[in-house]
């Protein structure tokens, strides 16, 4: 949430939107499918919301509500009617289940869960849960069918759209949570929303709304400088594309093929205390170093051994920077002007972001968990993710937690998780290396009806490694970095290895589906 001085007091994310209703209210706010809506239709949308919300939710300052809902108009009211109440959004994946699903409660302690129609059936799986813990679940519906399953869109329809008393949030100051896993703010331009990407129709909407500003991830750049070219490639508006995880490759071919597009990458986390922006195009960086930057962010690379899992230290217990051109683990000093808030509700894993004694006794520096390196320009590169996570398709894995969902089949003693890299694709995709039970057989059928029914597309291990044994560390954490260098291929490894063919599940991995998955002629 961006905040700054204003008037002795603070300007907030709502506050900002509520002055472009004044100032500009006809102006487009938000276009989605069909439908534009105005900064003041979406004052007067999000005032009902709020209302409904106050009156049947009972929500009131300080109080969270969690919501599931895919892009759509909705996402945006509701969030700005929680804003109005003084509450706080915990903005859930929509492509989560079960577990998962219940494990964000007990991160952001919602008292209520806000639910898309198309959403419900995701929700009914674990509304006996959900029900135990005494949350309530409003569905954005005219109507529902399902006890413990509250209809909201009747009640706000018959919501007055008058403006709320500012006292409901009245206590809201500087430190007030706005948003959980939320990273975009309100600058005042025209939004354009859809329900998904979709590669085909992505430059003509850009050329239908005049769009000139686009967001990505790496997996956007590549998707569109894959598809069939056309003689209209260059006929649009667009001038700036900001995000990040492209590569280098792509970011050239996207030049080449599309004209002169400023490209911004960056790199960044919600929870960190340091990030960088890449603002001169120079092709594959993130950034690039600044003393300016560096005196008011400490920050610093740190020699990291990838086998123990941990910065290396000299003889006297400090960590050791590594030179320029070498890469490191990224660390960024918490201090009063660079703090690391952590995790809501989570003080282990917040303790775990945090490095001791880094150069001096009594310091403390976020760790990252990136490595990432320094060019001789002081040109910032990307280098990899370390750790129980890797990220596929624009979306972050944590790898503990599918090792979980996997120990869970019968016939799983020990399960590996890790990501390998896959020739023209940004990321890693996700591959396990299983121990089975004594005499039993690994069944691929069954393996491919419980990933698929517990785990989202992306996090569903996409190769199985069958192993007698699952390498360890001295202090008995699963070995990842070698499993995930000897990668997949069939003609190297001697392990029994299996391949996820969509719809038919996992299969015995042969020589010709290697040279399919590497060659790009096999969609992942």
């Amino acid at each position: 949430m961006q905040l700054s001085k204003i008037r002795n007091s603070f300007s907030s994310i709502l506050d900002s939107f509520l002055d472009k209703v004044q100032k500009h209210p006809q102006k487009t706010f938000l276009i989605f499918e069909e439908s534009s809506y105005t900064y003041s239709q979406a004052d007067k949308e999000s005032n009902k919301v709020a209302r409904a919300l106050w009156t049947h939710a009972q929500l009131k300052e300080g109080d969270t509500a969690a919501l599931l809902l895919g892009n759509e108009p909705q996402l945006v009211w509701v969030w700005l009617a929680l804003a109005k109440l003084g509450c706080v959004a915990s903005v859930l994946n929509s492509n989560i289940r079960s577990k998962s699903l219940l494990h964000c409660f007990s991160c952001c302690e919602a008292k209520v869960l806000i639910v898309g129609a198309d959403l419900q059936e995701a929700v009914e799986e674990v509304l006996p849960a959900l029900r135990e813990q005494g949350i309530r679940v409003f569905l954005l519906s005219d109507h529902s069918d399902v006890e413990g399953i509250e209809s909201l869109s009747d009640k706000f329809e018959k919501a007055s759209d008058q403006p709320l008393s500012p006292q409901l949030r009245a206590n809201i100051n500087l430190k007030s949570p706005a948003v959980y896993i939320y990273t975009s703010g309100t600058t005042g331009i025209t939004v354009v929303l859809k329900r998904k990407f979709s590669v085909s129709s992505f430059w003509n909407d850009c050329r239908k709304h005049n769009v000139t500003v686009i967001q990505y991830i790496g997996e956007i750049m590549r998707y569109l400088s894959n598809t069939p070219k056309k003689d209209n490639d260059k006929d649009h508006k667009v001038r700036l594309a900001m995000g990040n995880g492209i590569q280098a490759e792509t970011w050239a071919n996207f030049l080449k093929r599309f004209g002169n597009i400023r490209i911004c990458e960056y790199y960044g986390a919600t929870e960190s205390n340091v990030g960088f922006i890449n603002y001169v195009g120079k092709v594959g960086a993130v950034g690039r170093e600044h003393f300016l930057h560096k005196m008011s962010c400490p920050y610093a690379l740190i020699r990291y051994d990838t086998e123990k899992e941990e910065p290396v230290r000299n003889s006297r217990g400090f960590c050791i920077e590594v030179p320029k051109g070498e890469t490191g683990l990224l660390v960024g000093k918490i201090g009063k002007r660079t703090p690391f808030i952590g995790y809501a509700k989570n003080k282990e894993q917040t303790e775990k972001k945090q490095l001791r004694d880094v150069f001096a006794r009594g310091d403390l520096y976020f760790n990252s968990g990136d490595l990432l390196r320094i060019d001789s320009e002081g040109f910032v590169y990307f280098q990899d993710r370390i750790g129980d996570t890797f990220r596929w398709k624009g979306e972050n894995t944590a790898t503990t937690e599918v090792a979980d969902h996997l120990l869970r089949v019968d016939f799983v003693v020990e399960a590996n998780v890790y990501g390998v890299k896959v020739p023209g694709h940004e990321g890693r995709i996700g591959m396990a290396a299983l121990k089975l039970k004594e005499n039993r057989d690994f069944d691929g059928k069954a393996m491919y009806q419980h990933v698929n029914n517990v785990l989202p597309s992306y996090a569903r291990p996409r190769f199985i490694r069958i192993k007698d044994v699952l390498g360890v560390t001295g202090t008995f954490k699963l070995l990842k970095m070698k499993l995930a260098e000897e990668g997949f291929n069939p003609a190297i490894i001697m392990d029994p290895l299996f391949f996820l063919e969509d719809g038919k599940g996992y299969v015995p991995m042969t020589q010709e589906i290697f040279a399919a998955v590497t060659e790009g002629k096999l969609r992942l």
